[in-house]
């Protein structure tokens, strides 16, 4: 049987840096100065204009459709070559998303030995009283022994913008909600599925919480895709949704809350093939299929 603290040190085809892997050695090992490397390299696109008075065009927008950790150390050299502990200008970083910032943050904890995963799920604190579609990384602290999450995006800029009172480098269960939890409130009425998803964009329901549910488990099994990218069972809307499929969800959702207890159950119930990453996604922001590196 794997132990989960095991695979959790290793890359899977995202978080892997291919032939940059030397450049993580020079990094340092405490996590906040690690988060401080990621935020000088990277700048989240969405926040750009309103937060950093920054105005990107729609070729760097589109940086964020890179997937691997490869590709974005890539593209972060092509726009600065300098070391990576080196903070860039805003206009040099690459424009990612959360999901960018979490899984470069992974793949650095990775390179020191530290199990870590990405967590995809909804923050409590970027619009308050809404759960909006959100990322962060989960990893093992060996010394507490349990499982602990930080949201490697949240800067001095952003920490300050949207009045974060918690530990960007343990980020309370209760602020941000991985999607099997979020999917579990709803389903029992507990909350209002309608909270959950992208309220800028008018996105939300069951239906986007479900992919969430599936990105989340894609995830546990180190296949970390882009928030946009869709496959098998992932409902469009809430009426495309059958009683079967969400019943199916029901069990996804109580495996991936259940800890390491339920770690061989993740990795098995993902060889289904409508929750399996395929070779093709449907990337919906491009309305495209698109090839993924396996």
């Amino acid at each position: 049987m794997e132990n989960p603290q095991e695979y959790y040190k290793s890359d899977g085809p995202m978080t892997a840096p291919g032939g940059r892997a030397s450049e993580f050695s020079t990094l340092p090992d405490d996590l906040g100065m690690l988060c401080q490397i990621a935020q000088g390299l990277l700048i989240h696109r969405d926040m750009a204009p309103f937060a950093y008075d920054l105005q990107l065009s729609e070729e760097r927008r589109d940086e964020a459709h890179t997937r691997s950790v490869a590709d974005i150390l890539t593209q972060i050299h092509r726009l600065d070559d300098s070391p990576l502990k080196i903070a860039r200008p805003l206009d040099h970083r690459m424009a990612g998303v959360c999901r960018h910032f979490t899984v470069l943050f992974c793949a650095m904890l990775h390179s020191k030995g530290i199990p870590a995963r990405a967590r995809c799920g909804f923050g409590a604190y970027f619009n308050r009283g809404k759960f909006e579609d959100h990322w962060v990384t989960e990893y093992w602290n060996d010394r507490e022994s349990r499982w602990i999450l930080v949201d490697a995006q949240l800067d001095v800029v952003q920490r300050k913008l949207l009045k974060i009172d918690f530990d960007p480098l343990d980020v309370p269960r209760d602020r941000f909600i991985i999607a099997g939890d979020a999917w579990q409130r709803c389903r029992i009425g507990k909350q209002d599925p309608s909270l959950f998803g992208l309220s800028y964009i008018g996105l939300q329901g069951l239906w986007f919480i479900a992919g969430n549910v599936l990105r989340d488990l894609a995830s546990l099994n180190r296949m970390e895709l882009l928030p946009w990218d869709v496959w098998g069972l992932m409902p469009k809307d809430d009426a495309s949704f059958s009683d079967d499929a969400m019943q199916f969800i029901d069990r996804v959702a109580a495996l991936i809350l259940g800890g390491d207890k339920t770690f061989p159950q993740v990795r098995e119930i993902y060889t289904d093939d409508r929750l399996r990453v395929p070779s093709i996604v449907f990337n919906v922001l491009r309305n495209t299929a698109e090839p993924i590196d396996t």
